[in-house]
This record gives C-alpha cells, structure tokens and sequence, in this order.
C-alpha cells in the first residue's frame, strides 16, 4: 500500500465549492474528443469538457458486478462499468486514472477529472467518466505502484513488472517495459527515477526478501532476511520499505537494511501506509500467526531517519484496510468498533477519534467488503459496506463533512484529486 505526494489543499471543501460534471450513463462514455484531446491542449476549454475552479476530485469504489466513480463532493454517481471478477481499484498516478484489476488482468478508467499546466499555473477540467482502451494482460492481478514518474503493475500469475511512463499511461502506445522474475509469486515492484528497480523474490510458496535491479534488470544488491515479503512503501528522500514476518527492509539509495520487530518471533508487519513527504511510515503488527484471521490491536511506526520501530496499541482490532496517512502525515486508523483514530506519527498518541460507523467484525475470507479508509488531501473517506455509506471527515479538525448512501455494497475504495501534483 503506497501514498504518495498530494496537491496541498482541502479537496472535498474545493469541490464542494464547484462541482463535477453531469449524471451517470450506463457505459460510461465520454462525449466526443473529451478525454482524449483535453489531456495535451492548454488553449481553450477542450471540447465536451467543462473547465473547474478547482480540481474536480473524484472517488472510485468496486462493488460485485462492477466500479462506480463518485463525485467527491456530493458522491453523486457518474458512471458505472460493469466488470467481471474480483474487482481492485488502483490510482494510475497521474492524478485522472484508475486501473481496475480483473480476473486476467488491469483496465484503466479515465475518471473524468483533470489539470492542464499553463505557466506558473494549472487549468482543471472535468467530462464524463469513460472506460479507455488501455488494459494491461496480468494473469492474477496485483499491485499497482507510481512512483518516480513511472507506474509499475504486478503480476501474482507470471511474475511480471509492467512499468509505464505515469504521464503516458493513457495512451495505447506509450513505451513499455517489462520484468519477468525468476519464479511467479505474490509480489510487488517499484522503479525509481534513475531506471532501477525494486522487485520482491520468492516463488508460490515462499517469499524471501528484496532485490536492486539496474535499468538493464541486472541485480546491483539483495537481501534475503525479510520472511514472507509483503507490503510496499516510500517515505521522504525515496527511502522505500518492504514488510517481513519479522520486520522491516528499508531500501536507501542500493543499500538494504533490515528493522527487527521489536517482539520475538512471529510479528509480522504486512500492510504499510507511507508518504513521501514523511519519514515515518505506519504498518500493521500481527503476533499470531495460527490465528484465522488475527485481530490486532497494536500497530507499528517505523521512523525511516532513525531506524527506530515502536509499537502502539489501540482500543480496537483493525483489517488491512484501516491504515492510511493524512496530508499532514497523520497515521490513520478505522477500528472495529467504528471509530477513526488519527495519531500523531513521531509520539504515537491518538490526537483525534471520530465515530464514522457501526461496530463491525473482519471476516476470515480477505475478500468479503469490510470498511475502508482512503484519503485525499486532508479529507478522509470511509466506506462501510453493511450500510452502503460513505462518510468524509476533515482530518486536521476531526469534523465529519458529508454522509451519503451509495447503490452498492462499497468494497475496495480509491480516487484521484483531478490535478497533477
């Protein structure tokens, strides 16, 4: 799980300040010339498209059937793409896209919002969302990670990196490079700026560690220390951090260096929440490996600067989809108990607790919809599936700004601002 740098303003107070565009259609299509002519022109107002005051924010949630893309301000509905398969949604990095994961593989959805530099200056526009013509063939789909300039898509079933010019990734024939690790497994990779990249080794059943591929994929270092490798963030100065059963590799530059769990034995840190204007990055803290699933009430926050790994413990269990970061670098968590947490990331003190839904339970099976937190700028979305809601909170005063009822049981949540940043 990856955050990255966002447009430094209240998202959801700019939009509400002017909204989106127009209704939903049933597919999704763009009026013509929108999407595709509006991304190069800063002249004029491209045609089909309305120019904003501000980003048009939007939200992206997968349901059963299907992805629905919300206006960020009044969740309003404007379009739905049915799709087959356990559906993901994944921010594409640009700011507009979305890659929605399928059964074989990642589709990108313009979701209607953009920014067109001019000078010293952007020019936002908004259209109808539309699914585009680009898809990405990945047996097993999994992690999408922009980074550096460069968005890199995972795949479980092959074992490859597909890596995308992010200001590219719209068009059909944009370069494209491709990594094939040694063995399929459920991995992840990240590029950086020089052409290097971070890949995980492993095959099907074990997962071991990190490896620095140069721009020609030959291996620069590696390390082997990080048992069941999972989870992926960057954090200030492109310092990029792996999760381990016990522990966590922090990759600076081409040295690798590991973080030992402050626990013994079994403590695995798996789902890790960072931003690349903070050093410290939060993560989860499971010490139960038997556990089916394990309900943690600790989680973890590694400063990246100093090496140092402490552990706070929380008044509820959470999932892996309860950690996310503030614009402000405030550590993120939804309990069980329906409350949001905001910590402050240096001292660990719980600062804030906000009320956003009912109690609810994780289920075993990783795939049944459980609520979510995702955030964008300072504003923070919860979804809760039992109820079909959505909630915003204003993250630095704790508020809650809107709630809305959604036509679907949300499950994976997402968005983009609708700026470049």
């Amino acid at each position: 799980m990856t955050t990255h740098r966002r447009i430094a303003i209240p998202l959801l107070a700019a939009a509400l300040l002017a909204a989106g565009c127009g209704g939903a259609t049933d597919d999704g299509a763009a009026p013509s010339g929108s999407a595709s002519r509006a991304a190069g022109s800063d002249a004029d107002t491209p045609e089909g498209a309305t120019e904003e005051r501000r980003p048009a924010a939007r939200l992206a949630y997968a349901y059963e059937g299907g992805v629905q893309i919300l206006d960020a301000a009044t969740f309003a509905t404007l379009a739905d793409f049915p799709a087959k398969g356990y559906l993901r949604v994944n921010p594409a990095g640009d700011g507009r896209h979305v890659f929605v994961s399928e059964d074989d593989g990642f589709t990108l959805v313009d979701t209607g919002a953009w920014s067109v530099p001019h000078g010293d200056h952007q020019h936002f526009y908004s259209a109808q969302p539309r699914k585009t013509d680009v898809r990405i063939d990945a047996p097993e789909p999994g992690h999408v990670v922009p980074h550096d300039g460069t968005t890199v898509l995972w795949s479980d079933g092959e074992g490859t990196a597909t890596s995308i010019p992010t200001d590219r990734i719209a068009e059909a024939d944009a370069p494209r490079s491709v990594y094939t690790a040694p063995k399929p497994h459920h991995g992840v990779a990240a590029q950086r700026a020089d052409g290097s990249l971070l890949v995980t080794i492993g095959d099907e059943k074990t997962r071991t560690g990190v490896a620095i591929l140069d721009k020609e994929h030959k291996e620069i270092a590696k390390n082997e220390q990080c048992p069941a490798v999972h989870g992926e963030g960057t954090a200030e100065g492109g310092v990029t951090v792996f999760g381990c059963e016990d522990g966590i590799l922090t990759v600076r530059g081409n040295e690798i260096t590991k973080t030992a769990s402050p626990t013994p034995g079994y403590a695995r840190i798996g789902n890790i929440a960072a931003t690349e204007a903070h050093r410290v990055v939060l993560g989860d803290y499971k010490v139960d490996k038997a556990a089916e699933p394990e309900r943690p009430t600790r989680v973890s926050l590694l400063d990246t600067a100093s090496g140092q790994l402490k552990l706070v413990d929380l008044p509820a269990s959470y999932s892996f989809r309860s950690l996310a970061r503030g614009q402000f670098g405030e550590a993120l968590v939804l309990g069980t108990d329906g409350v949001l947490r905001i910590l402050d990331p240096n001292t660990g003190a719980v600062t804030r607790e906000v009320k956003v839904t009912g109690p609810w339970v994780e289920d075993a099976e990783w795939q049944v919809p459980r609520p979510e937190v995702y955030v964008q700028g300072s504003t923070a979305y919860v979804t809760d599936p039992a109820t079909k809601s959505i909630v915003a909170i204003d993250v630095p005063s704790g508020n809650e700004v809107k709630r809305g009822t959604l036509e679907h049981a949300p499950d994976e949540l997402t968005g983009v601002p609708g700026a470049k940043s």
